[in-house]
């Protein structure tokens, strides 16, 4: 038998920080729109789920091509690999844009600048599968020379998973801390406005003002009130006057409450723009502002592209030995070409030998053909292993 069984249970220590608290008194719809009600997620605001699925959209419809280095330059290998993290990465999701997805999803919202991929090999050491591990069960735990990750009651180092990190801490680098400080007043705001709007737009002010005569018994209780409104106020057809006694009512018109009156409108405009810029978006993603080409090449160039290194990076150091092989999104089918641009630029390159017909071909989607595989030079396009017979070159003598 425990020796404490008998004893009387100490009480609780009083905390050590008093915090100050305050209340008011209002209805439950005043205090929804006052304090927006419970706490919200980044992924409950339409706009930053806007900005995110960008991300993830675009980074997904790339293809990833497996490199590597030689002598003459960086060529693309074909291999059961590169087709495995390519074509089908994980056996549940099927494609690889269902999986890519899902990583800069993870790591944008619910991971908190965190996603952890365990990959699974055969007996034979090839890769099997890639299995993302759900966010809500990883956690990350410092030790004297690193650190753990946890996932439920199973320990993993980093070595053994692909772990993916955005916008380190500074005081442990090694984990990401994602955007939620930054954007957490931002999304408040557009809450906010957003349950405003919603108020309003349930319960509109009046447009039309009625004053009567109070001191008539008839008018001064609301039962009166209502009688004289289905009396002369109710009309059964539209389009029909009504007529009222001028001794006993003042009928008046007035502009009820409106967004632009709160400076609503222009104040959600205005955060709409402030999370744009957090994620380092052009404004038009998020429905502000009109499309411009340059703006969008400039985010996919840099901030796309930024976030396609961290995948690919962390691809190439937990799935790759060889130090000369390394895995490389491909950009180019993410950039706001016009069919004039593409034209233009594959012309230029089959003019200078860099490029055949049938590659300038492929830009524009069209198939090969048997005819357009040579190299072509000069003005009268011709083949480049006969550029040394021309007439001109030989001073036009002999019939060839």
């Amino acid at each position: 038998m425990s020796k404490k069984r008998g004893q009387r249970a100490k009480s609780r220590a009083e905390p050590m920080n008093k915090r100050s608290t305050s209340a008011f008194f209002c209805s439950v719809g005043a205090y929804d729109v006052l304090t927006t009600g419970s706490y919200t997620r980044l992924s409950d605001c339409p706009e930053v789920k806007m900005c995110v699925h960008k991300y993830a959209d675009l980074v997904s419809n790339m293809t990833l091509h497996l490199m590597q280095n030689t002598e003459k330059g960086d060529i693309r290998v074909k291999n059961a690999l590169a087709t495995k993290l390519d074509i089908a990465p994980n056996r549940l999701m099927k494609t690889r844009k269902a999986f890519i997805y899902n990583i800069v999803w993870t790591l944008m919202l619910p991971g908190e600048g965190n996603q952890v991929t365990y990959p699974r090999f055969t007996p034979d050491g090839l890769l099997d599968n890639l299995e993302p591990l759900k966010p809500s069960r990883v956690s990350f735990q410092d030790t004297a020379d690193g650190y753990v990750i946890w996932y439920g009651d199973k320990a993993f180092t980093p070595e053994e998973v692909l772990h993916f990190v955005i916008n380190p801490d500074p005081e442990r680098p090694w984990i990401g801390t994602g955007y939620r400080a930054v954007l957490k007043d931002v999304i408040k705001g557009l809450k906010q406005a957003g349950t405003t709007k919603q108020a309003l737009m349930e319960s509109p002010a009046p447009s039309i003002i009625v004053k009567v005569d109070a001191l008539t018994e008839e008018f001064s209780s609301r039962e009166g009130r209502k009688k004289l409104s289905e009396q002369y106020l109710d009309s059964s057809e539209n389009g029909r006057p009504w007529f009222i006694p001028a001794e006993a009512f003042e009928v008046q018109q007035v502009k009820p409450l409106t967004l632009n009156d709160l400076a609503i409108a222009k104040n959600m405009e205005i955060d709409k723009r402030t999370v744009a810029g957090i994620f380092g978006m052009p404004p038009f993603l998020v429905g502000v502002g009109d499309f411009n080409k340059d703006e969008y090449n400039k985010f996919v160039g840099s901030e796309i592209l930024s976030m396609a290194q961290v995948l690919q990076q962390e691809f190439t150091r937990g799935l790759l030995y060889s130090p000369d092989l390394y895995w490389r999104f491909n950009p180019r089918s993410l950039y706001a070409y016009s069919l004039a641009d593409i034209n233009s630029i594959g012309s230029s390159m089959v003019d200078r030998m860099a490029m055949r017909r049938n590659e300038w071909r492929d830009w524009i989607g069209m198939g090969p053909d048997p005819e357009m595989d040579e190299l072509l030079a000069l003005e009268n396009y011709v083949p480049a292993d006969m550029l040394g017979k021309q007439k001109k070159l030989k001073g036009g003598e002999g019939d060839e």
